[in-house]
């Protein structure tokens, strides 16, 4: 089983604290995951995010491949209570030192009002091991930053905490292979932020 994971591309209104705000797509965030894709289409269904900056270019790959598509909540971004909507530098001209805070310990340090990385994990932890019941499939997952660097902190072993010190860029994809079933299945990471490649 191979499972391929995107991140969607730019939204519009640039970078900025989004969580689960439903905000589209930019031409330059089009332009990326068109980019990222071309004409490539080696899965057998997609899954994605229902908010617009996954769902959008997933209902449109999915159009143009004949592929079958779901949608799933769970594959929302966490979400960043009081932080949702503001930049960096709007954060950070309130208490300079929240960012970091934040991405050092986002147990005791989250955002007001934000999902706790407990619930997060729980949520993604559950999309993922229904996905893996799909054996032999070639699975294309349309979703986030964070949701991506918390699959691959299950298949990595890694603690939830340290979620942020993995990288994920806009239109990134990370593949990751999956062999064996119930309790001797074996996830490895193939690739990360690196370009499609064949099936």
């Amino acid at each position: 089983m191979l499972i391929d994971l995107i991140r969607h591309g730019e939204p519009v209104g640039g970078r900025r604290y989004r969580g689960q705000l439903d905000d589209p797509l930019s031409e330059k965030g089009w332009r990326q995951m068109r980019e990222a894709v071309a004409d490539q289409a080696p899965w057998d269904a997609i899954v994605t995010s229902p908010l617009k900056r996954c769902a959008a270019f997933a209902q449109e790959l999915s159009r143009r491949h004949a592929l079958p598509l779901e949608e799933d909540e769970r594959l929302m971004e966490i979400g960043f209570g009081e932080w949702e909507g503001r930049t960096a530098q709007q954060i950070t001209a309130k208490d300079p030192q929240a960012l970091m805070n934040f991405y050092r310990d986002p147990i005791r340090h989250r955002p007001p009002g934000a999902e706790t990385l407990a619930d997060f994990r729980t949520r993604i932890a559950a999309v993922w091991d229904e996905l893996l019941e799909q054996p032999n499939q070639h699975l294309l997952i349309v979703a986030h930053a964070g949701v991506m660097r918390m699959i691959l902190c299950q298949v990595l072993g890694m603690p939830q905490e340290r979620m942020f010190s993995i990288l994920v860029p806009n239109a990134g994809i990370t593949r990751i292979r999956v062999d064996g079933t119930g309790e001797m299945r074996l996830a490895q990471l193939v690739s990360h932020a690196a370009p499609l490649q064949e099936g």
